[in-house]
């Protein structure tokens, strides 16, 4: 399939909104941490294969780092913030904000990959 802007913003809602690729509405999680095995409306299955996720953990450290890199640096730079408290809030952003992210990187990752594979 080529990628549009309208199958974009179709995937990146979708991805956002924790719900299905192919229906865009299905939810993609029963609890918290735990994804259904297929769409509860149209059936398709999320995890095609053992390790499909991995990608999703490279999404989610790529985004931490993009986020909490320019940030350090902006805050060394700009404010009067002493160094150890710029670097131990950066420390713990870059704990938590993985943790927060997760769902959305698996979410992600499905989105992107059903757009690209179908």
């Amino acid at each position: 399939m080529r990628l549009t802007f309208r199958n974009l913003s179709k995937t990146l809602r979708s991805g956002f909104q924790l719900k299905c690729p192919r229906c865009g509405e299905g939810a993609l999680f029963q609890t918290a941490f735990t994804m259904f095995k297929h769409c509860t409306i149209c059936d398709l299955k999320f995890e095609r294969e053992s390790g499909y996720f991995i990608g999703a953990m490279y999404l989610n450290y790529g985004a931490t780092v993009l986020v909490a890199f320019p940030g350090y640096f902006l805050f060394q730079t700009l404010t009067v913030i002493p160094f150890l408290v710029n670097l131990s809030v950066w420390t713990l952003f870059s704990a938590a904000f993985p943790v927060l992210f997760y769902r959305y990187s698996k979410s992600l990752w499905l989105n992107f990959d059903y757009i690209f594979s179908s």
